[in-house]
């Protein structure tokens, strides 16, 4: 049995990319800072496995240093589909696709480094008011962090409640072959995207999403995408089909007396934003800052703004995907205009103001009715 002495400041109740964010931002500010997860690292989850220059400047102030040697850098994001394809760099930088698993090592490690204290096949069965119960014991704590994902139990446990928005499928594949592209793929059909990633020299990653389950499915969708299953024709798989669900969904508080909440936990957006990593990395930040202040509704009113622009960007993505017809006339109105494709992705990754958006749209707008 655990005993008393085993006090923490900071308990964090999963061990995923947002959880070791989390406890490492929590100790680069002072506090003794615990981790329980039942799993054992590195811990995978299907993703598409491209960070955004964003993630790597936010993995940088965490004390972790990505390279392009770690996986395979990329320039920007290219949007395709049977008639159309237009593709725009980053404002600044590169981004880096690299296995999740590698990626989780590496917060592994800085954690340990920062002297986080990680109790690893270690599942929390409850919490209470000032302590975190496992099975061989009680862990009292100040701050109790749930980084537990989408289906959170802390989340249920500490009453905060949840609504649904939208939910979809997603199945992901890695295949042995040189990455044919220096952008992430978005790939479009008329029932699902594929997003394709480089991740190593002769390796990609694809993942395929849908609002169907069935159609999810790489045997069931791949015939929709031509230009892919050219590419991976004679390609060994090197990883085995793993599915997950990803949902759009918002909290009406991430915070309830001395719980806060961070990552998928917190509340999520769609995964065709590329944006999950990046948000559950910000939140761990802001969050550090608010348990210095002894005031998590400071992190609240963070959590918020952060959630702000990729929320956007999610809901004008999946009303793209609604509306196939709409989208072709953006994509070749785009192509025409690879200029105003570069300053969208500008503004996605953080780059512009409020009326920069309002411009872009407006061009963007004019585009349309020209079309």
């Amino acid at each position: 049995m655990l005993n008393l002495q085993s006090m923490t400041d900071v308990f964090v109740v999963g061990g995923g990319p947002s959880g070791l964010a989390a406890a490492i931002a929590a100790r680069q500010k002072g506090f003794a800072v615990t981790v329980a997860d039942g799993a054992a690292p590195p811990i995978e989850k299907p993703c598409g496995e491209g960070m955004m220059p964003e993630t790597i400047t936010a993995l940088h102030d965490l004390g972790i240093t990505i390279r392009p040697s770690d996986g395979v850098s990329f320039r920007g994001i290219c949007f395709a589909q049977r008639d159309a394809r237009v593709a725009g760099d980053f404002p600044s930088g590169a981004g880096v696709g690299m296995r999740r698993t590698a990626l989780h090592e590496r917060l592994v490690v800085r954690a340990e480094d920062c002297g986080v204290k990680l109790l690893w096949r270690r599942p929390v069965v409850a919490i209470g008011a000032g302590h975190v119960e496992l099975a061989s014991g009680r862990i009292p704590a100040r701050w109790i962090i749930g980084a537990d994902g989408q289906g959170s139990r802390v989340r249920r446990w500490s009453g905060i409640a949840t609504k649904q928005i939208r939910r979809r499928y997603a199945a992901r594949r890695h295949y042995r072959v040189q990455p044919w592209s220096s952008y992430v793929e978005i790939h479009w059909s008329t029932h699902a995207q594929a997003y394709v990633t480089p991740v190593a020299p002769d390796e990609v990653c694809i993942v395929i999403i849908s609002g169907r389950a069935r159609h999810a499915s790489f045997d069931q969708s791949l015939n929709e995408f031509p230009a892919i299953r050219e590419k991976i024709a004679f390609a060994k798989t090197t990883s085995r089909e793993r599915g997950a669900v990803t949902s759009m969904h918002t909290l009406r508080n991430v915070q309830r007396g001395n719980v806060a909440l961070v990552g998928d936990a917190s509340g999520g957006v769609d995964a065709i934003t590329g944006e999950g990593i990046r948000l559950g990395l910000r939140q761990a930040s802001v969050l550090a800052d608010s348990l210095v202040a002894g005031n998590l509704r400071q992190y609240e009113r963070e959590h918020r703004a952060l959630a702000k622009r990729p929320s956007r960007m999610a809901h004008l993505m999946l009303w793209l995907d609604r509306n196939p017809r709409l989208r072709t006339r953006v994509i070749r109105a785009l192509q025409r205009k690879p200029e105003l494709f570069a300053r969208t992705l500008a503004l996605h990754v953080g780059y512009g103001s409020a009326r920069d958006i309002l411009l872009t749209g407006v061009r963007l707008g004019w585009r349309l009715l020209a079309a």
